[in-house]
């Protein structure tokens, strides 16, 4: 594999991956894991374990991708640390389906996280050296039309999870259902990513293909990356104050009956919304640049927090859930060219998109003090606790827009000299 192809796979064969991987965390961080973690622990608690339990995780995902990037790169394989890692992904979920169905109380809470910590381990283990190819394999004039084709992918197959998780919902299927659909959605699209990218029985390292091997300080002094670096933990501090509680916010602000089901409802909006803008979004950053893209995706995402504090009922916070879509959408389809063009050597790039990959990773572990926040506030009357998450959402989403200003906008001139 060299680090760039003149005839590149096919954009829906190269994100197909990501499909699965989507529908996943969807289904379990938004719907299933909101759901099990209150019959483990109730429902005085339910944000704080919710929270501290996505925190966990979130350690393993901080830790694991640049070293098993920066192995990927040394040996020159992407595909075997793939197959590795997905199978060690199923087997979590395993554990997880069998905490959920046949367990109950602390017990049952300690073998449904020795579950998730198995997935988190496996999806990491995968997505690490994953995560290269785009910045890799496609030349930087074609990126924001792939990075359009994977945050599409995504955002269909979150759509997939959120239809899947209310039929499941409306049918009163088993629980474990749900565990099986997603370990199923997960591997029939890695399997085509797998088929499609042929890998060399004996290939020479990826570091031979030419550019220097920067150090992890040298890294961050690369202007290009540091500001696409701090950009991205913004963006994704706001996502992460909010997104594990919508099921909550469904039940407790919005009067919703059946929570899951309205949740899954809200976030088919959200996705829809994804879908209309990303493949848009996408090529229009490949015409007139990535960040004039981002400054009207996060206004929009920014916008929508704010409004959904003060939505008078579930048909309004539908139509604000829909044009957070339309931001989201937008900014996943650039946020992948941005930080592929912010690579700055062809020698590192499983390791660098690794460390890339902390920024979105790391700010995951904000949900549990973010979800004890959302049981100190709401302890004080009048769903309290909401106002701060999503107002503290809105504030990291603004940030994040001031920030990317300072992105180069010539960030792939400079990569393709460092390669």
């Amino acid at each position: 594999m060299t680090s760039e192809t003149a005839h590149p796979p096919q954009p829906w064969v190269l994100s197909a991956f990501w499909f699965g991987t989507a529908f996943h965390w969807l289904v379990l961080l938004l719907i299933l894991m909101p759901a099990n973690v209150e019959m483990f622990v109730g429902e005085a608690r339910k944000g704080t374990y919710l929270g501290a339990l996505v925190a966990i995780g979130a350690v393993m995902a901080l830790i694991l991708p640049p070293l098993v990037g920066a192995h990927s790169d040394r040996t020159g394989r992407r595909l075997p640390y793939m197959r590795l890692g997905v199978a060690v992904n199923l087997v979590g979920l395993a554990v997880m389906g069998f905490a959920a169905m046949t367990l109950t109380g602390m017990n049952g809470f300690w073998v449904y996280v020795l579950g998730f910590l198995l997935v988190q381990f496996g999806n990491n283990y995968a997505t690490a050296p994953y995560s290269a190819l785009i910045p890799q394999l496609v030349p930087p004039k074609e990126r924001g039309r792939y990075s359009g084709v994977m945050a599409l992918l995504q955002a269909a197959g979150q759509l997939l999870g959120a239809v899947a998780a209310f039929a499941v919902g409306i049918l009163k299927l088993p629980v474990i259902v749900s565990f099986v659909l997603i370990a199923v959605v997960l591997l029939i699209p890695a399997l085509v990513t797998m088929r499609g990218i042929p890998e060399a029985k004996n290939p020479k390292p990826l570091a031979t293909a030419g550019g220097k091997t920067l150090s992890i300080r040298e890294l961050f002094a690369y202007q290009a990356f540091l500001w696409v670096f701090l950009t991205r933990v913004l963006f994704s501090l706001g996502q992460y104050s909010v997104q594990p509680f919508l099921q909550y916010y469904n039940r407790d602000v919005l009067r919703q009956a059946d929570a899951p089901t309205s949740t899954s409802i809200m976030l088919a909006c959200i996705i829809v919304g994804s879908i209309v803008s990303a493949l848009i979004g996408g090529r229009i950053s490949d015409r007139v640049g990535r960040k004039p893209v981002i400054y009207v995706a996060g206004g929009a995402m920014a916008a929508a927090a704010l409004l959904l504090l003060v939505a008078p009922n579930y048909p309004v916070a539908l139509a604000l859930a829909l044009f957070f879509g339309l931001g989201f959408g937008a900014f996943t389809s650039v946020d992948w060219a941005l930080g592929s063009d912010a690579m700055p050597s062809a020698s590192s790039y499983a390791r660098d998109m690794g460390i890339w990959h902390v920024a979105f990773v790391a700010p995951q572990m904000s949900s549990a003090p973010q979800g004890a926040l959302l049981d100190w506030g709401n302890a004080r009357g009048g769903n309290f606790g909401y106002t701060l998450v999503f107002g503290i959402a809105a504030l990291f989403f603004i940030a994040g827009v001031l920030l990317v200003r300072k992105v180069p906008d010539n960030a792939h001139q400079g990569q393709q000299a460092a390669a």
